[in-house]
């Protein structure tokens, strides 16, 4: 049984992730979305690793053989914790694959046994990002068919009351 690994902060989870997501839930037996603690990351997460966690449990129902979990560890501790042999990450563009790359590479150092494979965004989704998403919120933009309906009311309410 092959068991994969799609780690991220998800803060939110947008459309492109699920799309990810969705397309790795085809390629292995299971997979795991390990959703990172991150709390240094851009000045602290706009949403709890619990809000995050029950975001993609809502949105990936759908899918059987996919489960989350939270993560405060190394990648491939992660990885090694749920006996995933991949970790699979989706790229948007050139941008991206820099650090993804980096990350790969010392993934592999730390164990070669565990593959990195990256997945490519599909053009509607190129250039979303969950950092995008909160600004457009953050100004009062419609950010609905960009992440679930769930985290736009959850962005508007989380937002409109920080203003």
């Amino acid at each position: 049984m092959k068991r994969g690994l799609c780690p991220g902060t998800f803060d939110p989870v947008t459309s492109g992730h699920l799309d990810i997501i969705e397309r790795a839930s085809g390629i292995v037996d299971e997979l795991v979305v390990g959703v990172a603690l991150s709390p240094d990351k851009g000045g602290g997460p706009l949403f709890t690793i619990e809000e995050r966690v029950s975001f993609i449990e809502n949105a990936t129902a759908h899918l059987p053989n996919v489960s989350v979990r939270p993560f405060d560890t190394l990648l491939v501790d992660l990885a090694h914790e749920v006996g995933a042999s991949v970790i699979i990450k989706g790229l948007r563009a050139v941008t991206d694959f820099e650090r993804e790359f980096q990350m790969a590479q010392l993934n592999y150092r730390l164990d070669s046994k565990i593959e990195t494979m990256f997945i490519m965004a599909i053009p509607e989704y190129m250039y979303l990002s969950s950092s995008a998403v909160k600004e457009i919120a953050r100004h009062g933009g419609d950010v609905r068919g960009l992440v679930p309906e769930i985290v736009s009311m959850q962005l508007r309410d989380r937002l409109t009351s920080s203003r």
